[in-house]
């Protein structure tokens, strides 16, 4: 009986604001705090609640039946803290449901495994604390930042104690082998990928409302025909999606939230079908196959590589500045240092410094609060100097001199106690 399984990532960075050169030494708060604020409010009206009261009534309609899973950045869960309490509440109210999964990642939706094991497994551990916390489950499957992944991170996160990984179904990896199965990463023992099945993701998050589409408009009954076409062929199709999808990306005025209102039940109508959670497709499935990526491999753009954070010369030169100063920062020995250091490190601040052209480069610019990468490069490095001259080689701030940074997000005590109903 194929399965049906749909993730979610929700995910907003802490922007830093148009930080000069002549701030160096002077301001040492980062954050762009009135714009993530905007934007937070923007996406919670357009998608977050709706999207949120969509799913939870899609639960009750089908009395269990569908089931969905998220995966929550640390940095959005915080900024719902300190703007939205009221959506983090609606995650809450869906997590009670019993039909919801929250996966585990990395806290500050970073790149810290490419550059810092340590780290990664600091962040993942806070993160999986966060969502305890919140929504009463331990993680069991874990998802990479921008699903980015390969055989040696699937091997590390196997010894982390996860039983399945989520990743991207990359046609020059497979082989020939479809994605609507579970495979095993070449050099582990028992945890599963699970591979996402772009092409039918992407008719949603991506084609639904392109006019010049030949399947537009997307109706659930047409999608869900080809869902069912798996049948007899597959074990589990994996819709895997940003959730601003809902609201954000395709316009309530698309259709894009009635198209989901029928979409399980168009699902449902073939007897052989269901809709699982990561965890519960992990138990119910063996892999079928090997996945071997020795490269590693993302979801972002065409070529479904590292090139949206790593493809030019200001990207690779931030990255390398924010992890060299790791020793001093863990030296510190200071919370909102270390938190601001874990902000610094969001993998959305290199993004917004790609160089990319044509269809992916809109992509990028869409995202960006800059005017241009080479805008979002010079402030990122001037905060970078200015939050690096903080540090003594023995990683001490420096008393008397200059003030410790503040932590991006750090909350006032009005939001404290407006997160005190939500917990």
């Amino acid at each position: 009986m194929p399965s049906v399984c749909f993730y979610f990532q929700v995910h907003q960075p802490f922007r830093i604001k148009h930080y000069s050169v002549f701030d160096i030494g002077k301001d040492h708060f980062y954050e762009d705090s009135e714009k993530n604020k905007w934007i937070m409010d923007k996406v919670s009206e357009k998608c977050y609640l709706p999207a949120n009261h969509k799913m939870l009534e899609l639960i009750k309609r089908h009395k269990g039946k569908f089931r969905i899973s998220y995966s929550l950045s640390g940095t959005v869960i915080e900024q719902m803290e300190l703007y939205r309490p009221d959506v983090l509440q609606t995650f809450v109210d869906l997590a009670k449901t019993g039909c919801v999964e929250f996966l585990s990642e990395t806290y500050y939706h970073s790149l810290s495994f490419l550059y810092n094991k340590d780290e990664f497994v600091r962040q993942v551990q806070e993160h999986d604390q966060r969502i305890e916390h919140y929504f009463k489950q331990k993680p069991k499957v874990f998802r990479n930042t921008e699903l980015i992944y390969n055989n040696e991170l699937a091997a590390f996160i196997e010894k982390m104690g996860y039983k399945g990984i989520l990743c991207e179904g990359v046609d020059r990896l497979l082989n020939g082998k479809h994605p609507n199965q579970l495979l095993k990463p070449v050099g582990t023992k028992s945890i599963k990928a699970l591979l996402k099945n772009y092409r039918l993701s992407d008719d949603i998050a991506f084609r639904f409302s392109d006019k010049n589409w030949s399947e537009w408009p997307l109706h659930a009954d047409t999608y869900a025909s080809w869902i069912h076409k798996v049948a007899g062929t597959g074990d589990v199709i994996n819709l895997f999606m940003d959730y601003e999808t809902f609201g954000e990306h395709q316009w309530e005025s698309t259709g894009i939230f009635d198209f989901m209102d029928h979409l399980p039940r168009e699902i449902l109508k073939h007897p052989d079908f269901s809709f699982k959670t990561p965890s519960e497709v992990v138990d119910a499935y063996n892999a079928r196959g090997v996945y071997d990526a020795h490269e590693f491999v993302s979801w972002a753009d065409s070529e479904r590589d590292l090139s949206a954070w790593l493809g030019n010369n200001m990207q690779q030169e931030a990255l390398t500045k924010i992890y060299s100063i790791s020793n001093q920062v863990i030296a510190a020995d200071n919370k909102d240092l270390t938190d601001i250091w874990g902000k610094l490190q969001t993998s959305d601040h290199f993004y917004y410094m790609s160089t990319k052209f044509w269809s992916d480069g809109d992509v990028h610019k869409y995202f960006s609060p800059y005017n241009s990468p080479y805008d979002a490069y010079i402030f990122y490095m001037n905060v970078f100097a200015d939050f690096e001259a903080t540090l003594q080689p023995s990683g001490k701030t420096k008393a008397g001199k200059k003030s410790a940074p503040k932590a991006a997000g750090t909350k006032t005590k009005t939001s404290r106690t407006k997160n005190k109903q939500t917990e």
